[in-house]
């Protein structure tokens, strides 16, 4: 009742200064003006002189006596509202002495009617909006009894209201969830803050619902606390998160076994085809003498070129599992960069030779050495001329370079000027097995490929720190820049500071 009126609270001080130090917001209305014009202000400075006369008079006599005086027949007040009266009641301390004044206004009848209407008006929609809403909404007292709870709730968790009353809150939650929410009932109401988090509770048929709650604290007069609290049961979305977990664990399960299988296989793939193409090697030699018919010697061409083929396809596979399984690790050594470019370019240069493919290599004499894996750079410059060459019709152009960057970083660039690949198709080609359509017509066995080679040189190239972008227009050409960190790069014999190493102390930054 008090909140409905004016209520100023004075402190006394020397000089007849009369300082206020809380004002209500009834009592902020009745002077119309904001917190920051009363709060701190003398009193003369808010009434008027005849208003601030009346005021000082009762002040003194409430402050003399030590009890509670009454002032009323305001004079000239500013504002609209109505005031016939103030009881002024004194604060004493425990040396009874006065330390300050508590004012507390009483509204003529017109304006406690007009309140009290606003007031009613106010409840109507607050209990409207308790009942209408969606979600369960219950309050309960200071020590957890529920004092309220509205429809949905009922509906949701299938309690009847009468089950629900005057029961203490924590018999709806889990046995195991009961002591830590009966703590945090009371922390909430103490503290006054809003909180939320989840908890499991009973429904009346037994089964448990997961469920978000959002608690907030209502402090009403006579210092009464209450604590609202509202639930939305997410039972549903907990239940499919757990069968997305249970689907995905499941998936990467069967990935790992796959991808362990695979990397397992090595020897037992690789050595079958190696005797294969080392046979087939001597016999086209005729080392034992010759084979008889030339068809012989056609045939094991073939044989030779297709288990090349097959072989490469499986070391692929099988690099790519173990990059996936995480068990190909970078046997790192001094690599002339310059050296190893130029015979990945010959090498490719021979295969396309008769197909007028050309290659041209623009490499940087001063390109220093770098600190990586040999066999995997290799691989990579192979798949990347590869893909270059299955790109371009004969008669194309490709280019390798290499230089540093005024940025220190490495640089290797392999452009062709084939049909290109539409930006929306990149990150297909980036996925392994993702092949892009549309290529020009594949003149043998070493232009099919299994869709790994993008992927497995972008997986190498990220071991090592760098990047593997793709540029490309249709009709123009592609650009794969492949770009490496300085700490790669080797000066005078001394690798380039790691800034991930703490070994790098002294090291020449390249």
């Amino acid at each position: 009742m008090n909140m409905a009126l004016p209520r100023l609270v004075i402190k006394p001080e020397a000089g007849g200064v009369y300082r206020i130090l809380m004002a209500n917001r009834m009592a902020l209305r009745y002077f119309e003006r904001a917190e920051e014009q009363i709060v701190g202000q003398d009193i003369r400075e808010v009434l008027d002189d005849e208003s601030s006369r009346h005021f000082l008079q009762s002040f003194a006599v409430c402050v003399s006596r030590k009890k509670t005086v009454s002032i009323q027949s305001l004079p000239t007040i500013p504002g609209g509202m109505r005031v016939y009266g103030f009881w002024i009641n004194p604060v004493l301390d425990g040396e009874d002495r006065v330390i300050a004044l508590d004012l507390l206004g009483q509204l003529d009848v017109k304006d406690q009617s007009i309140l009290q209407r606003e007031r009613d008006d106010a409840i109507s929609l607050l209990a409207s909006i308790f009942e209408v809403s969606e979600v369960g909404i219950i309050v309960t007292d200071h020590t957890g009894i529920i004092v309220r709870v509205n429809d949905s709730f009922v509906r949701t968790y299938g309690w009847t209201r009468d089950e629900l009353v005057n029961v203490d809150f924590t018999e709806l939650v889990t046995h195991d969830e009961r002591e830590r929410a009966r703590i945090n009932h009371k922390k909430y109401i103490s503290v006054g803050v809003r909180s939320s988090g989840e908890i499991k509770m009973i429904r009346k048929d037994g089964s448990v619902a997961n469920v978000l709650f959002t608690s907030a604290t209502l402090e009403l007069s006579q210092n009464r606390k209450f604590l609202v609290t509202t639930f939305m049961d997410i039972t549903l979305r907990k239940q499919m998160e757990q069968s997305l977990r249970y689907a995905k664990e499941q998936a990467d399960s069967a990935n790992r076994a796959k991808s362990a299988f695979l990397a397992n296989m090595s020897h037992e793939l690789r050595t079958p085809l190696n005797a294969i193409i080392g046979f087939s090697e001597m016999m086209m030699k005729e080392t034992f003498g010759p084979l008889g018919s030339p068809k012989y010697k056609e045939y094991l061409s073939d044989v030779h070129l297709s288990a090349e083929h097959l072989l490469e396809i499986i070391n692929e596979v099988l690099d790519m599992s173990k990059i996936e399984a995480g068990r190909l690790e970078l046997i790192e050594e001094e690599v002339n960069l310059n050296e190893l470019i130029g015979a990945v370019v010959r090498m490719m240069a021979s295969r396309v030779f008769s197909g007028g493919t050309n290659i041209n290599m623009s490499v940087s004499q001063e390109l220093p050495k770098m600190r990586a894996d040999h066999r995997l750079m290799r691989q990579v410059l192979i798949n990347l001329l590869t893909n270059a060459i299955k790109f371009s019709p004969d008669g194309g152009d490709i280019t390798v370079s290499a230089e540093i960057r005024p940025d220190n970083v490495l640089e290797i660039v392999i452009a062709d000027k084939g049909i290109g690949i539409e930006s929306d198709k990149i990150q297909h080609a980036l996925e392994p097995f993702g092949q892009v359509s549309d290529l020009p017509e594949k003149r043998d066995l070493r232009s099919q490929g299994t869709g790994l080679g993008l992927p497995l040189s972008k997986a190498m190239v990220e071991m090592h720190g760098g990047t593997l972008e793709i540029r490309s227009e249709p009709g123009a050409g592609t650009s794969v820049i492949l770009t490496f960190p300085k700490y790669r790069l080797i000066i005078d014999n001394v690798p380039a500071s790691d800034p991930l190493s703490a070994q790098s102390a002294g090291k020449k930054v390249y």
